[in-house]
């Protein structure tokens, strides 16, 4: 399995706003394609205004064919359209299982 962590970094003030826009337009499109994701959490201490999802793939080929899904998906367009203005950096980063965790 590869976990893919993508950080989104809001304006001040933003993570509510984006949190109602998702749960209105953006999670039923993104469950559609990629499935539930493995956690969703914002920060507390340290940099704030940041949104942390977290989705769990059992390979990068599925992974870019969920991807893809969910980049033609017309309800998901109009969800980014929606909270454009509230992002202010992204970050993505694929995570893969250590060694220790493959029975090495």
């Amino acid at each position: 399995m590869i976990v893919e962590e993508r950080n989104y970094g809001l304006r001040p003030g933003g993570v509510t706003e984006y949190l109602r826009l998702w749960r209105e337009y953006g999670r039923q499109p993104q469950i559609h394609h990629p499935g539930e994701p493995i956690g969703v959490y914002q920060t507390e201490t340290g940099t704030l205004n940041i949104l942390v999802y977290l989705w769990g793939f059992p390979s990068w080929e599925d992974r870019a064919r969920r991807r893809a899904a969910l980049m033609a998906d017309q309800q998901f367009a109009a969800f980014r359209s929606q909270v454009r203005d509230l992002v202010r950096s992204q970050q993505n980063r694929i995570l893969t299982p250590a060694s220790v965790m493959e029975g090495d």
